[in-house]
């Protein structure tokens, strides 16, 4: 009875453990093939700051590892971002058996969707927010203060905000979600889209550099996606129980 019991269970870490080690296999293939173009993809990086430097100004490192660690970071990055499809496939692989029908139709538009608001909200960060935050604070320069930005900050600042970007333009799905769940009713939204207005400017005065032009540039993104949430809620609120027993 006992080994009846644990089999179903250590079934399923035994495919846990499997489909992990694919996706750090997965990983470490990208992590090396990134690490070939890890100049190129730091390049990429700072883009957006070096448009905006002067002719004269240039990135430094301020101890000598600090070069090789921030290429080793960047290739990481790149090499998640290269196996997440990868890592996709086997999250689903790994969900789907323990899914009903109607669920496992859900699950993987969901999946593609998080993956596409993402992306879609880390590249907006980049193209529209980088420029602008990054001429901000080089504005402070004068004739007696230079600015010496270095590999290691500027990676750390500049993949927090993209991933800060990343996680709010997932806010359709997140509302759309406590729609179905029953959380929160299409009603409610309407009701209160001042004060999510409201939220969306604190929001953006926290995650993004003090001036008020990328405030904005976070913040108008939100309320559109907030717009756009409703509609979801509208599409996908969950139906009375009447109706889903009947379904």
């Amino acid at each position: 009875m006992n080994e009846d019991e644990k089999a179903p269970f250590t079934v399923h870490l035994e495919e846990l453990r499997t489909r992990l080690i694919v996706c750090f296999i997965a990983v470490g293939v990208g992590f090396v093939v990134s690490y070939f173009f890890k100049e190129r993809l730091f390049e990429i990086l700072i883009k957006p700051l070096t448009d905006v430097m002067g002719e004269d100004d240039q990135l430094i490192f301020t101890n000598l590892p600090e070069a090789f660690f921030v290429y080793l970071k960047c290739a990481l990055l790149s090499g998640i971002m290269l196996s997440a499809p990868v890592i996709l496939y086997e999250f689903w692989r790994f969900v789907a058996p323990g899914l009903y029908q109607k669920e496992k139709k859900l699950l993987l538009p969901v999946v593609l969707l998080c993956s596409f608001f993402f992306i879609g909200g880390a590249l907006f960060g980049y193209f529209m927010v980088f420029p602008y935050g990054f001429e901000f604070f080089l504005g402070f320069a004068t004739e007696y203060l230079k600015p010496l930005p270095s590999m290691k900050e500027y990676f750390s600042f500049a993949s927090k905000l993209l991933i800060a970007f990343g996680v709010v333009f997932e806010l359709p799905l997140i509302i759309t979600l406590f729609s179905r769940l029953g959380l929160v009713s299409v009603e409610f939204l309407k009701k209160n889209r001042k004060y999510a207005l409201l939220l969306f400017f604190i929001g953006a005065a926290i995650l993004t550099p003090p001036d008020v032009v990328t405030q904005a540039l976070m913040a108008l993104p939100l309320m559109i996606l907030y717009e756009i949430s409703i509609v979801g809620a509208k599409i996908f609120k969950r139906k009375p129980l009447k109706e889903e027993n009947s379904a």
